[in-house]
């Protein structure tokens, strides 16, 4: 069965997105790039929600940079009830129905692991279902306090986690990897 990996980037205090603090809160550098280049370059199926699905395709369906070029080759799931087909960005089908029965159908047909990115409500859903393997989350250093936009966490279930490695990019950016699982108290 596939590995479902899900990745948030949040400030330290949560949140996912800030009054202008522009793309990775305003700490891009070549450790952060070089990650990016790594999971992307990794064989997957990459998942999203409606929202996500918008902007990234806004952004990277006719960008030519190796990033955008790459994302638009891997092969995308979107999860939405509301957008139709056809859709814009290529290699992206459209999921609809019960997201419990859709993710463990495409967990158990795919031969490459799962990845959503962003997507903070098809994120906490998944969390709530409990099929996510990975949770890994960019801590980027800043706090955003009142300039603070989408709070990362809000409204997930209690759930216990596993440490299962970290890894410091550009001297300043941590990304925290856990695994389900470890009793929450």
């Amino acid at each position: 069965m596939a590995e479902l990996i899900a990745d948030l980037f949040v400030s330290v205090d949560g949140f996912a997105a800030g009054v202008d603090v522009g793309a990775f809160f305003g700490y891009s550098g070549p450790g952060l790039d070089a990650w990016i280049g790594e999971a992307t370059e990794q064989p997957q199926l990459m998942l999203m929600g409606r929202v996500t699905y918008e902007a990234l395709a806004a952004i990277s369906s006719e960008a030519t940079d190796e990033a955008s070029t790459r994302m638009n080759d891997l092969p995308k799931a979107v999860f939405s009830n509301t957008l139709r087909e056809p859709l814009s960005w290529r290699n992206t089908r459209l999921v609809r129905g019960d997201l419990a029965e859709r993710i463990t159908a495409l967990k158990r047909e795919s031969d490459v692991p799962l990845r959503s990115i962003g997507s903070l409500t098809l994120v906490r859903s998944l969390m709530e279902l409990g099929l996510v393997d990975r949770l890994r989350v960019m801590v980027f250093p800043l706090t955003l306090g009142g300039d603070g936009r989408e709070p990362a966490y809000a409204g997930y279930p209690r759930t216990g986690l596993q440490l299962a490695g970290t890894r410091v990019l550009d001297s300043r950016i941590v990304l925290l990897e856990y695994r389900p699982g470890a009793s929450s108290g």
